[in-house]
């Protein structure tokens, strides 16, 4: 049975803003995550604990970043959307990573 998915803070709206393109990729990737699969373009999420995964998709040009947690409740929960423009390689910003600890922090203070 799939997990519902559920959208923390403002990552849905910040996912609406992608290109259609990369939307429909990142959304096939979450509802495998749902069913309980990790899709090609999902990998572990280093430093923020078991269970948070990232979707990473390069889209012409550009690089957007989905990242979800599956151990905290009963639903896929997407704690940020965000289009990666750091100039330090592949290394997810500080700022988006603050957002990340932060919104899973508050996430799991309220299923408790």
């Amino acid at each position: 049975m799939a997990r519902e998915i559920s959208w923390v803070g403002r990552s849905l709206k910040d996912f609406q803003e992608f290109p259609e393109t990369a939307r429909r990729r990142m959304a096939r990737a979450l509802q495998q995550a749902a069913q309980g699969e990790t899709a090609d373009i999902a990998k572990p999420m280093k430093g923020l604990g078991a269970g948070v995964f990232e979707i990473a998709l390069r889209y012409r040009t550009d690089a957007y970043r989905l990242v979800y947690a599956v151990l905290v409740g009963p639903d896929l929960y997407v704690l940020h959307a965000f289009q990666k423009k750091s100039k330090t390689g592949v290394k997810t910003p500080r700022q988006d990573t603050d957002l990340i600890r932060e919104r899973l922090h508050r996430l799991k203070e309220h299923l408790r």
